[in-house]
């Protein structure tokens, strides 16, 4: 069995602190609180799941405040959730579970982390995160936004999956805020803050701009798989927006440079020309999502591209091409994968008056 430190780094989150606390009450050894400025009641919210609750004073760093949250720790591993995480309870058991078998010997515990939803509240877009880290080995957070570790040693993946249930309405612009006063100082930016930044500013609608960052982060040969595919995507919206639509595909198809392509490229190639009303050249790459690869080991995954959307979307196809007998047998698939989904609902009908 291992003892598990919860290290967490809050600022204004008395709205939501006390359902994540909740969700792991009886799962951790002890819970470390990292304050960073609350002017509501979120201390007074911590307090009644844990006495060590400490002040931070702010200075534009994830990746500090965390690293302090981690110093304090004192059990086997130091795990970390955000205020507006939940731990699942139909999770619960499995975690447990792994917890009393655990001989330590992980200097890493890889999970999976769910932060999109559809409309029935499954989940539709996760990623893969380093949750739990072996406190011995010293392990730090870098990155002043979208902070990560670079795990390394022995490294276990558990299927738990975490979920991030924001509540905030609006996109802010902090991250951004950071990124550019980083620039203004004339910091180092590694390959992943290029990745992240030009992301903010495609956001942000400042396409020029992040067509600017990704360019410049697709030269980098440090940049892992994963970061280059999206690049290449969050490339061709911007390009898209611009009106520029033929380098908009040859962005897609650079994608195709680095890794066989996961669902959610082939899906972007099947609408670039399902939009231009090229059939044939649409339903090939809606048949490759259905037969891509899912990774679940660091890419970003929308699980809809490699069932729903796909097969939604050859449905139109065939009807658009006169197959009407494939184009029913497509819908009904979509169905399958998700028979409460408004687009499909809305086929339903349109099938059964045709």
């Amino acid at each position: 069995m291992v003892r598990i430190s919860l290290c967490m780094i809050v600022r204004d989150e008395e709205a939501v602190l006390g359902r994540c606390l909740e969700s792991v009450k009886g799962m951790v050894d002890e819970i470390v609180i990292i304050d960073t400025g609350s002017l509501d009641g979120t201390k007074e919210e911590a307090a009644r799941y844990t006495d060590q609750i400490y002040d931070f004073v702010w200075r534009d760093d994830f990746a500090a405040a965390r690293n302090e949250a981690f110093s304090k720790a004192v059990m086997d591993y130091c795990m970390w959730l955000d205020a507006d995480d939940v731990f699942p309870a139909e999770e619960r058991e499995r975690f447990l579970t792994w917890k009393e078998a655990a001989d330590g010997s992980a200097d890493a515990v890889m999970m999976p982390y769910a932060t999109g939803f559809d409309e029935a509240g499954n989940v539709n877009f996760c990623y893969e995160r380093e949750r739990l880290l072996k406190r011995e080995r010293g392990f730090r957070w870098e990155g002043r936004v979208h902070e990560a570790i670079a795990v390394s040693g022995k490294v276990e993946r558990l299927s738990v999956c975490i979920e991030h249930h924001s509540q905030k309405t609006s996109y802010g612009h902090r991250n951004l805020r950071i990124y550019e006063k980083m620039k203004e100082a004339g910091e180092v930016f590694c390959a992943r803050d290029l990745f992240y930044y030009g992301r903010e500013l495609y956001y942000h609608r400042r396409y020029e701009e992040a067509l600017g960052v990704f360019y410049y982060f697709l030269k980098r040969e440090d940049a892992f798989w994963e970061h280059q595919v999206d690049a290449c995507r969050y490339s061709a919206y911007s390009l898209y927006q611009l009106g520029r639509e033929k380098e908009a595909l040859d962005c897609l198809y650079r994608g195709l440079r680095y890794r066989a392509p996961g669902g959610e490229l082939c899906c972007d190639l099947g609408k670039h020309f399902m939009d231009r009303q090229m059939w044939d050249q649409a339903v090939f790459w809606y048949q490759a999502a259905l037969h891509a690869k899912k990774e679940t080991a660091g890419a970003f995954v929308q699980n809809e591209c490699y069932g729903y959307q796909p097969y939604l979307q050859l449905s139109v196809c065939y009807d658009r091409m006169g197959e009407r007998e494939r184009a029913y047998e497509c819908h009904k698939m979509a169905g399958k994968c998700k028979p409460y989904g408004r687009e499909y609902l809305k086929n339903e009908e349109y099938f059964r008056n045709m």
